[in-house]
């Protein structure tokens, strides 16, 4: 799994350096973050309306489109601010040992 979402950051990666009329992930990139994110907040309210709409029904699919979205976009954010998804698994990687509950609780500590 985790190759798809590298093999994906390299395509996101190259599209970077594309021109924007030839690349939808160019063109975000040239209209900056702020754009990023907009789209990282749309594609994160469609996720979170499709979840309450995929609790009372048996179709998941436009769930798992919409999270194929957020991940899409999420990406793009990350490779925006010089991050890929390496970054993302290798937090998730250190979390493995610990409590959730711990790890919450050391939050708070640091903040």
């Amino acid at each position: 799994m985790s190759d798809t979402l590298i093999r994906l950051a390299e395509i996101l990666e190259q599209r970077k350096q594309a021109t924007a009329d030839t690349s939808y992930v160019a063109s975000l990139h040239a209209k900056g973050l702020n754009k990023i994110l907009e789209k990282v907040g749309e594609e994160c309210t469609e996720t979170l309306l499709a979840a309450k709409d995929c609790q009372h029904s048996d179709d998941k699919s436009q769930l798992i489109y919409e999270t194929a979205d957020l991940w899409f976009h999420t990406l793009v954010m990350l490779s925006h601010l010089g991050l890929g998804p390496q970054d993302i698994l290798a937090e998730l990687e250190r979390r493995f040992d610990l409590s959730g509950l711990a790890e919450k609780a050391s939050r708070k500590q640091q903040g």
